[in-house]
């Protein structure tokens, strides 16, 4: 008797050696982090937020999501976009992002989007896309093209006038299509702003918007990013520049994790909270599957190596009762 319960004492020892470790894989890392100081990996660095403004407007109108985002911790770039044409302002934004260290979340309004679905493609850097009332073209397409895709945009009411009839053509040289394009004073408010603004605020920024010039609007776009890297996307459902249902086709054709925002096209002047909460979002979501799930590399390789050592002793004990049988 004193032998054969030795022997079972023997059989089931790796058993009861390797119950610690079974409670450290059900406990998961808050077990494995104990007794020898905290273990856990560093705060990951915040990525850095880059804000791209769109035409007839500059990089003022995101003073307060700026603000706002940097009051959280976020590095925050709102770099000007020159406006001369898709091809120079995306080479322009893609050498200004290779000079930020670390993970990027890359957002654009209105033209701005344009800009940077050309910018970002080959960036691993550039974690998220973000959208915010802003074009979102695939290759060879043209953004007052996307503009007249679907009724919405009042940028013309003719759409065979050469210049939209809302616009002011204003020369900067002898060639025909050497010229500035503003939006005319008396339509800026309905234009862009959709009539939410006071009449003060409206002139204010109608006697300081960026002009754009035809190039920007006629040359088409490259490789889009959005293909390869996750996008957001703002839709402002009163917008009369782009369009709300030309929003909503580039969202989906994009994939986009989308919100609705009753605002008009210069949502920053109206929203800017809506506009940060979805950066936010878009920063978070932007990292990688090991910080979501909250299972550090070493907790996950302890993890695997305590299974391990669980199948290895039930192989044990199963063979030590086959020996015992036999």
């Amino acid at each position: 008797m004193t032998q054969l319960r030795h022997a079972r004492t023997r059989r089931f020892l790796p058993l009861a050696l390797l119950l610690p470790t079974a409670a450290l894989i059900t406990a998961g890392p808050s077990l494995a982090s104990e007794g020898a100081g905290d273990t856990r990996p560093p705060e990951r660095a915040k990525p850095t937020v880059v804000l791209v403004h769109g035409a007839w407007a500059d990089a003022s109108g995101w003073d307060e999501v700026s603000e706002s985002l940097q009051a959280k911790g976020y590095p925050v770039v709102a770099t000007a976009n020159p406006l001369r044409g898709l091809s120079g302002d995306s080479a322009y934004l893609a050498a200004r992002l290779k000079a930020i260290k670390g993970p990027i979340v890359l957002v654009g309004h209105s033209y701005g989007g344009a800009v940077i679905t050309n910018a970002a493609t080959g960036n691993p850097a550039v974690k998220s896309l973000v959208y915010i009332a802003g074009f979102a073209p695939d290759k060879g397409e043209e953004t007052l093209s996307l503009a007249a895709r679907f009724p919405g945009s009042r940028l013309t009411d003719d759409p065979s006038a050469p210049v939209p009839t809302a616009v002011d053509a204003v020369p900067i040289g002898t060639g025909p299509t050497d010229v500035d394009l503003y939006i005319k004073p008396d339509k800026f408010g309905e234009v862009f702003l959709s009539n939410r603004l006071d009449a003060t605020r409206t002139a204010v920024l109608a006697a300081s918007q960026r002009p754009i010039t035809p190039l920007a609007g006629a040359e088409p776009s490259g490789t889009p990013a959005w293909k390869t890297i996750p996008s957001w996307y703002l839709v402002a459902t009163d917008d009369r520049t782009i369009g709300t249902e030309n929003l909503r086709y580039m969202a989906r054709r994009a994939g986009s994790t989308t919100v609705e925002v009753d605002a008009p096209h210069a949502v920053m002047e109206t929203d800017p909270g809506a506009i940060t909460d979805l950066i936010l979002r878009a920063a978070h979501d932007s990292g990688p599957g090991l910080a979501r799930t909250g299972m550090s590399t070493q907790s996950t390789a302890l993890a695997g190596a305590a299974l391990l050592a669980l199948v290895t002793g039930t192989a044990l004990v199963l063979g030590g009762r086959r020996s015992k049988q036999g």
